[in-house]
């Protein structure tokens, strides 16, 4: 599978963070790097609140995002704050348009129901499973149908192309490839509690937005692959992407929320100024 190369569109890039706890540096530099391309290129920034995960997400979170993000000197002009012709911007408002994309999505075959719980997936596995990455699914629902009574309380997955290569060229990373039912397997696209997958939400949202380049952190590149397979079973334009460097601890680990020391909030609080925080 070949990534076309979008032209003739306007520059349009995205920040979307999700208000499960206070922004760190790695958050904030992926961010302003967002920001930088789009100014070079002269175009619009939004504002996206990647506000799905109801067991972390809280609202003091979304304002200290939003307040953390300006002081760091991030500005956009379209978000939750400030509305657009794309609103609403949080994921959490949205959830017909995700109905609505999983149901064609379901309609075409691309989907299939599967009650196999992350452990069921493990436990069927030959090899070890390392890191943080999504195992491999050996399948073991591909066959169950489609026609369910009630699709939306179900776990559902996609069904990728078994040994097809997704490749696409990342603005940071470079060539990229994977292959499909080796690298990466049949994803979650709908979850049991009635809310869509974070490939689901983010793909659709990135086209329904007309976002032109997605510009995150390198942890994400799978992601890329199998939201690529969503937009293109979906007829959607895809973006260019920009994985940049992660920003790692003193050990050489990547940030995470729980790096309280290096939270903007607490960078902050510190006399830390934002301009001597940009560069990587």
């Amino acid at each position: 599978m070949d990534h076309a190369m979008t032209i003739a569109r306007p520059y349009r890039g995205r920040l979307a963070p999700s208000p499960t706890g206070y922004l760190h540096l790695g958050h904030a530099r992926t961010f302003w790097t967002a920001q930088q391309r789009a100014v070079e290129r002269g175009g619009t920034l939004i504002l996206r609140n990647d506000d799905l995960d109801r067991a972390r997400c809280r609202p003091e979170f979304v304002a200290a995002m939003l307040e953390d993000l300006r002081w760091f000197g991030c500005s956009w002009s379209e978000g939750p704050d400030v509305s657009g012709p794309h609103a609403p911007y949080e994921q959490s408002a949205r959830l017909p348009i995700y109905v609505a994309a999983f149901e064609r999505l379901r309609a075409a075959g691309f989907a299939y129901p599967c009650g196999c719980s992350r452990q069921d997936v493990l436990r069927a596995l030959t090899a070890p499973h390392q890191g943080d990455e999504e195992p491999v699914y050996p399948g073991t629902c591909r066959g169950r149908s489609a026609a369910v009574a009630s699709p939306l309380t179900q776990n559902w997955r996609f069904r990728v192309p078994d040994g097809e290569a997704v490749e696409f060229h990342d603005g940071s990373a470079g060539a990229q490839r994977a292959v499909a039912g080796e690298d990466f397997g049949d994803f979650l696209i709908w979850r049991k509690d009635g809310f869509p997958s974070y490939q689901l939400a983010c793909a659709v949202d990135d086209a329904e937005m007309e976002i032109t380049e997605v510009v995150r952190g390198a942890d994400l590149i799978t992601s890329t692959f199998r939201q690529l397979l969503l937009l293109r079973a979906l007829g959607f334009t895809t973006p260019e992407y920009f994985h940049g460097p992660l920003v790692t601890d003193e050990h050489g680990m990547r940030l995470a929320k729980r790096h309280d020391a290096l939270s903007l909030r607490a960078l902050q609080a510190a006399g830390r100024r934002p301009e001597d925080l940009h560069a990587r």
